[in-house]
């Protein structure tokens, strides 16, 4: 599958899954390997560690919202995004551990890679800089800081997915595919539900009428 269309598909799929939690892929994209060829390839399984790593992060500085004093909303986002990159984190997990891959650990700090002994940053990730800044704030401050940068974390997530599909020969496995697909067409939506809550914490409050 090329990379025009596999992002296509992507697309579709993304559309599909925010009508309803049935939707599903195309038979097309579930094609086995060519023939004499792994079903799975090394940026694929880079793209998994990587993206738990990634996922890893946002559930970090999600965690922080209720001590951070969230508002309600927001709040209630980052409950989502907890219970949800949790649940793909344990998916990604296990697609390496089937294949007999390095499987990272969930860490809390979301900078480190199997193999790699210094820090290292996915795209759209937060660095120290930025945590210690979304750490130091507090109430409608930090609903603000959360947005901003989990609005670059989740760009960061798209990013990763146009990149696998962009690479010869990848996401040709079918539960690969449907992972980068459920990231794709998740974090879209969050991009948007999150772009439309910046926008309002920026409008001047409304005086009653007189």
């Amino acid at each position: 599958m090329g990379a025009a269309a596999a992002l296509a598909v992507i697309a579709t799929a993304g559309c599909a899954r925010a009508v309803g939690p049935q939707a599903s892929l195309t038979p097309a994209t579930h094609a086995p390997a060519d023939s004499g060829r792994p079903a799975y390839t090394a940026p694929d399984v880079h793209f998994m560690a990587g993206m738990i790593v990634h996922h890893a992060q946002a559930v970090l500085i999600a965690g922080w919202a209720p001590a951070h004093g969230a508002g309600p909303a927001l709040r209630a986002l980052c409950e989502r995004i907890v219970v949800g990159q949790r649940d793909e984190i344990a998916v990604m997990q296990r697609w390496l551990r089937e294949r007999h891959e390095v499987v990272p650990d969930a860490d809390p700090r979301g900078q480190t890679m199997p193999g790699i002994d210094h820090p290292m940053l996915m795209p759209g990730m937060l660095t120290s800089a930025q945590l210690a800044q979304l750490d130091s704030a507090r109430g409608p401050e930090f609903d603000r800081l959360f947005l901003t940068f989990m609005i670059q974390h989740h760009r960061g997530a798209l990013t990763m997915v146009r990149e696998l599909v962009d690479t010869p020969g990848a996401a040709r496995d079918g539960p690969l595919f449907q992972i980068a697909s459920d990231v794709s067409a998740d974090q879209t939506t969050e991009i948007d539900r999150m772009t439309r809550m910046l926008d309002g914490l920026s409008q001047p409050p409304q005086r009653s009428p007189q």
